[in-house]
């Protein structure tokens, strides 16, 4: 039987001929970051590239979705071991580190780190390289979410990238819940399967969960 017949279902949603040569980056694999991975191995995304410093702590049970086995796990190992189980014939490289420019990354990157200044110098390191980029950000129950197209020569997000003095206080991850983080993930991968399909991608998507507000910008 052809392992790959279990993608029948969503076949018109998410083309599976793109995924079988693309490398995808996952920078920061905690709250938003560990969805994202659990999803695109289910989407059937055969090279995923996982990049965290971090290990797994209590809190992160609740709030990131690690199990209780994974306590003082790297994050990139215990991540690799729950997506392997939904994807075994995925390949899975782990980078235990902070992201740095010398790192040979994927050509979609979905960067989930907490902190403007992580991600401005991840933008400045891959934007001229990578075919797809998508940034997660989420605090409390509001989530934004910023995509570009490598295919798209004007996109704005530099300009989100203000000065970390102008941030909320704290990290942007310090109040959260796991449903914001599968929602923020689903709605990155919605992006992502956009651009394999050569949609144009929203560049600048805000959920207000508790207004039940949504605010796409094309």
């Amino acid at each position: 039987m052809n392992e790959r017949n279990r993608f029948i279902r969503q076949a018109e949603l998410v083309p599976q001929e793109p995924l079988l040569d693309l490398k995808v980056t996952v920078i920061g694999v905690g709250a938003i970051g560990r969805q994202v991975a659990l999803q695109l191995a289910s989407i059937g995304v055969l090279h995923l590239q996982l990049i965290d410093f971090d290990l797994v702590e209590f809190t992160n049970i609740t709030t990131q979705g690690y199990l209780a086995e994974d306590v003082g796990s790297c994050k990139t190992a215990a991540t690799k071991a729950a997506v392997e189980k939904i994807c075994p014939e995925m390949f899975v490289e782990q980078i235990q580190d902070r992201f740095r420019s010398r790192h040979k990354i994927g050509e979609a990157i979905f960067c989930c780190v907490d902190s403007i200044s992580a991600r401005a110098a991840i933008w400045r390191s891959v934007s001229n390289g990578c075919q797809f980029f998508v940034d997660g950000r989420m605090l409390g129950e509001v989530i934004r979410i910023l995509a570009v197209d490598g295919r798209d020569p004007n996109n704005d997000y530099a300009s989100t990238l203000f000065n970390q003095s102008e941030a909320h206080t704290g990290r942007c991850t310090a109040q959260s819940t796991i449903y914001t983080a599968n929602i923020a993930a689903g709605l990155m991968l919605h992006q992502f399967t956009r651009w394999l399909r050569k949609i144009p991608v929203d560049q600048d998507v805000t959920l207000n969960l508790l207004a039940s507000e949504l605010n796409p910008v094309c």
